[in-house]
């Protein structure tokens, strides 16, 4: 099965990197998450309802909407802030790329691992701009926030079609399609990957990295 992806180009100050790829990710993450589910039987279940919140953004004029989820919310800024950092940094040459990947797990026959198989995938590719004055300045917000209106409406377009997603699993299975580690929500099984054009290379995030771990049982 092939991936569909979904790709956006934004161009702004350093300093907007964080903000932006948050609004971006948790509008994709708010559409990509279920309540916690209660089993009954093995088929049987229901789901719990998913609180959520405003965020106003400092750095342009631009408010989105989140999970109300602490953990969830920390896995975002600290996988984002690993990338703004590098890309920020001197060697990155001011340009690079996140993605959020969606997968699903597929059982294997001993003795092989299981597999994770991409269904989603949606990257941000940005280049950093310089900017000299405070005219400069006010002018990068306000193109900013226009930029990112249209990548959300963009988003929840793309959202209300009826593309394939991952069908409810059994109880056992749960797993394979959702991450069940939250507490308060149930997102499908992502992870982050990111590039810059430094010497640095093509870096992976911690839950990258925890994965290749189950998958190879092996230490990194």
């Amino acid at each position: 099965m092939n991936a569909r992806s979904q790709t956006f180009d934004l161009r702004m100050e350093g300093r907007q990197v964080d903000e932006a790829v948050l609004s971006i990710f948790h509008t994709i993450l708010f559409h990509r998450s279920l309540g916690k589910f209660m089993y009954t039987e093995e088929a049987m279940y229901s789901v719990g309802t998913i609180g959520y919140r405003d965020v106003d953004c400092d750095f342009f004029d631009f408010t989105y909407v989140c999970c109300t989820s602490p953990r969830l919310e920390e896995t975002l800024r600290r996988e984002i802030s690993n990338f703004s950092r590098q890309l920020r940094s001197n060697d990155s040459g001011g340009t690079g790329q996140i993605s959020l990947e969606f997968f699903q797990r597929k059982k294997t026959r001993w003795p092989f691992q299981t597999d994770c198989i991409p269904w989603e995938v949606w990257t941000i590719r940005l280049e950093l701009m310089t900017l000299t004055n405070e005219d400069d300045w006010l002018v990068c917000r306000e193109r900013v926030s226009d930029m990112l209106t249209d990548k959300i409406f963009c988003i929840t377009d793309i959202m209300n079609r009826h593309d394939y997603v991952p069908k409810i699993p059994n109880q056992t299975e749960l797993d394979m399609v959702f991450d069940t580690t939250y507490p308060d929500v149930q997102p499908y099984l992502f992870q982050f990957k990111f590039s810059t054009a430094g010497p640095s290379g093509t870096s992976v995030s911690n839950t990258v990295k925890k994965l290749i771990k189950e998958t190879l049982n092996v230490s990194l």
